[in-house]
């Protein structure tokens, strides 16, 4: 979050130095230093060492070059092999194991590998290949191997204009350019988004996709770094730590999003009702002064946000508000959560001991030190005091902001920037008169880091941070956490870390119960604890374009699917068009949200007649939906197959799709089309070759392979359909609450394939709860004119039953109708010759298989 103000002008002059020596920083000839040799090469089963010793005279490009190096080389399993080089004397920085645990167990046979692991001994060079066909996916041929203290370097050969996906967060192109994309990453608070920048969160990891297969690498390091993507290579420039790298074998797409799940985490499982749209959601505007784990006595008083949250509840709905990781700085205050802060030595601190301040919105402000022993604890501590249920604030969920870390001044006078700045800001209005009543009637109207002697503020090499220096705006990087890391090596792990802590306060509050927390910033790995919302964006028709491919980059790339932007744009005003056509395309986000700026025009949904219309529509569909995406969140947390996701995950020998990222399948069969242009009913849609059906009409749609004109796309409407070989499980009607809507029966719908096949899952849990003892878990398989569904029905769902079957592209007229299974009864069908298909009206319990046979 970050209020159009001037926050940032009274530090430029403080920086006016840094940008003149920029050039300088990133202009060293490394393709002059000499690389290594490798000598003393040991192989065994499944794995390789070598010292690498430096092949000449040091360049020293941005520092001195290390002498020797160690090369270990692990088969881990048949789809993965880990190549690790760091210095052969001297302890370096890795990504801490509370942080990344490290894959355990013994090296596989190699001889069974899908990949392999080949070298040069000199000038030292190593690729990975695929066993079968030689295929070369990684050559570190492509330039010199550099070592140095803050300076790494290693480049390899791309195929041109190779398909490279990943590398964020970012608001580039889905498909990066490849002949002219420098990707940094360096967490920054990023208001606006900026396409070409570092954002919030850093995902050192590629999917490279061919014709030939999908392979993906990982480079698993948090210190800043430069991924600067040519025509025919790609190549890394790290200001610290090691070369750490995964490589995975794919062959396709899902495999390789599966390998990386395995690797990383899977995803956790997300509470159903935070799926649809039926949380209140409040920004840091109820805390007192902006102070974290406080709120303002006057307007947001306690009793009133228990009116609130008990209100909510009882009309099963939900409430979140906002945390900060920023503690106001505010000694002899009576101020808890900082006293006890100090009390337990948990804020980041100057050598001297003194506390390290920054200025955020409630002014001078310290920071929680993830590293220390007890700031678990701390942290747990004040979330469930601030959140008891019966003393303070009932929330169901967390939204986490501003932990980058962002700050907005030096830290040499915080309080009279912060004075300056006008932090915190005053409120715009008096607060709530006694006895106003919240809930009205409606009204009909219309540990071992880099060493202490290198540069850790301003380093040799320096990255292509969208701000002059790493600690401009963030937490200073020279200093040293309680486990003795710098920050300089630890900054991007830091938002990541307050999502660990902040999910377990909200287990620890909720116990038993999956949480929703919702963060900004993110590193390898954060969708196995927290959901993510993409920043703060604009509200513009680029805006709007760039949120598919950023969510595409977080579930189907980084693992992260509960993911979604600020529907209609956060900063600046949306307009009733483009609000209608983001109401429509949110709505198949896996996270839904209409969220703005406060210096912005209000823009909820029901403000314009098109908009309360699109909304309307497009939520009633989510929520028919939303068994079949609660099926496919489940998948993705079990084996990491992604929710959404490009259309090459599903066409992957299609060339035509590797560059679309304006079109996505919602699961396996949903593919949404959104119209893109500004003020325009018409959009150019890519359609594969294969049998699509149209979601609204089910009239059967055979793809070619080539563009296909819609035209005539009301600005309510966004175009869907079907592919052909999916079954999916929806309710009959919406519902205004997810506890509504599972009272609901289902139908099923069936969508055959050429080859007159279909498939499709239904996974029924109590929604709620980490641990479930009974479930339902159906496969649904559809061939020769007969639905079979079989599997387990643990889950009691009362009396809900499947209520209709519809099946797609029946081109005659079936004789007649059977259905077996416990209790199963048929009420009648009808064949619409006009959409080809057949409706049959059924009661089936869904307490056991069943079958529906079409009679020819």
């Amino acid at each position: 979050m970050f209020k159009a103000a001037a926050l940032g002008v009274l530090c430029l002059s403080t920086f006016a130095t840094a940008s003149q020596q920029l050039a300088e920083r990133q202009s060293a000839n490394v393709d002059s230093c000499p690389g290594y040799t490798a000598k003393n090469v040991k192989t065994g089963r499944g794995t390789l060492s070598a010292d690498l010793v430096l092949a000449g005279t040091a360049c020293n490009a941005y520092g001195p070059d290390v002498q020797n190096l160690k090369l270990a080389v692990t088969y881990e399993d048949e789809t993965r092999i880990h190549v690790k080089i760091t210095d052969a004397k001297n302890k370096r920085y890795e990504v801490p194991d509370q942080i990344f645990k490290r894959p355990s167990g013994s090296a596989v046979d190699d001889k069974k590998a899908d990949i392999k692991f080949n070298y040069k001994s000199s000038p030292f060079s190593f690729t990975i290949t695929r066993a079968k066909t030689g295929e070369v996916l990684f050559d570190s041929s492509a330039g010199a191997l550099v070592f140095e203290p803050q300076y790494l370097r290693l480049k390899t050969k791309l195929p041109s204009q190779a398909n490279i996906y990943g590398l964020g967060e970012h608001t580039d192109s889905f498909r990066l350019n490849p002949s002219n994309t420098t990707r940094t990453l360096w967490n920054r608070d990023a208001y606006g988004v900026a396409q070409g920048s570092n954002l919030y969160g850093s995902h050192p990891v590629y999917f490279e996709q061919r014709t030939s297969g999908t392979h993906g690498v990982l480079l698993m390091n948090s210190d800043g770094m430069d991924v600067i993507l040519r025509d025919g290579s790609l190549e890394y420039n790290v200001i610290g730590g090691i070369f750490d790298f995964y490589f995975l074998s794919g062959p396709s797409p899902v495999q390789v999003a599966q390998q990386y799940a395995t690797l990383v985490g899977k995803p956790a499982e997300v509470p159903y009702w935070g799926i649809p749209l039926e949380t209140m959601w409040t920004d840091i505007d109820y805390m007192y002064k902006r102070w974290t784990f406080t709120n303002d006595p006057e307007y947001f008083p306690t009793e009133k946000m228990h009116q609130i949250t008990d209100y909510l509840h009882k009309h099963n709905q939900q409430y979140i508000v906002m945390i900060d990781p920023a503690v106001a700085y505010q000694p002899n205050q009576n101020y808890g959560a900082f006293d006890r802060g100090v009390k337990d030595g948990v804020f980041m601190k100057f050598p001297n001991g003194t506390l390290f301040q920054g200025v955020v919105w409630p002014g001078p402000t310290v920071f929680p030190d993830w590293f220390h022993p007890k700031a678990a604890d701390y942290w747990t501590g004040e979330m469930k005091r601030f959140f008891d249920p019966k003393t303070g604030i009932d929330i169901d969920g967390l939204w986490i902001d501003m932990n980058e870390a962002a700050k907005w001044a030096r830290e040499t006078h915080p309080a009279g920037f912060a004075a300056a700045a006008g932090n915190p800001p005053p409120r715009p209005a008096p607060p709530p008169a006694n006895g106003t009543q919240i809930f009205q009637k409606r009204q009909n109207s219309s540990a071992n880091s880099t060493s202490s002697t290198e540069n850790l503020l301003n380093p040799p090499y320096a990255i292509h941070n969208a701000l002059d220096q790493l600690s401009q705006h963030t937490v200073r990087t020279d200093l040293i956490h309680a486990n003795g890391l710098t920050e300089y090596d630890t900054h991007n792990l830091y938002g990541f870390m307050m999502s660990v802590n902040s999910q377990k306060g909200m287990e620890a509050r909720r116990p038993g119960k999956r949480t929703l927390v919702i963060t900004r910033s993110t590193f390898i790995g954060a969708g196995t604890k927290v959901g993510k919302w993409l920043g703060d964006n604009l509200s513009t028709w680029d805006h709007y374009r760039w949120s598919i491919s950023g969510q595409l980059g977080m579930a189907s790339i980084y693992q992260i699917p509960m993911v979604g932007s600020d529907i209609c744009g956060f900063g600046g005003n949306t307009t009733e068009t483009l609000c209608a056509r983001w109401a429509t395309l949110g709505a198949f986000s896996p996270f839904m949200r209409n969220h703005n700026g406060d210096t912005s025009i209000s823009q909820e949904f029901y403000r314009w007649p098109t908009v309360a219309e699109a909304a309307k529509k497009a939520i009633a569909i989510r929520y028919q939906l939303l068994d079949y995406i609660y099926t496919h969140f489940h998948r993705q947390s079990k084996d990491g197959t992604p929710l959404i996701g490009p259309m090459w995950f599903q066409y992957p020998a299609d060339q035509n799709t590797y560059p679309i990222d304006l079109q996505f399948f919602y699961g396996d069969y949903l593919l949404v089309s959104p119209v893109t242009q500004e003020n325009s009913t018409s959009v150019d849609i890519y359609l594969p070759k294969d049998t699509f059906y149209d979601y609204f009409t089910l009239a059967p749609v055979q793809g070619s392979g080539a563009k296909v004109s819609l035209t005539n796309v009301n600005f309510t409407d966004i175009p869907l359909h079907i592919r052909g070989g999916g079954i999916l499980p929806m309710r009959v009607e919406s519902a205004m609450t997810t506890a509504a809507l599972r009272q609901k029966d289902f139908q099923i719908v069936v969508a055959p394939n050429a080859s007159g096949t279909a498939t499709g899952y239904l996974y029924i849990d109590d929604g709620v709860s980490l641990s479930q003892t009974k479930t339902t878990d159906v496969t649904f398989q559809y061939a020769k004119g007969t639905l079979k569904a079989s599997g387990k029905f643990n889950y009691n769902v009362g009396s809900v039953k499947v209520a209709k079957v519809v099946f797609l592209g029946i081109k005659s007229q079936p004789k007649g109708v059977s259905v077996s299974g416990s209790g199963a009864k048929s009420k009648g069908f009808k064949w619409d010759a006009a959409t080809s298909t057949v409706t049959v009206n059924v009661e089936i319990p869904l307490k056991g298989a069943f079958s529906v046979t079409l009679k020819s």
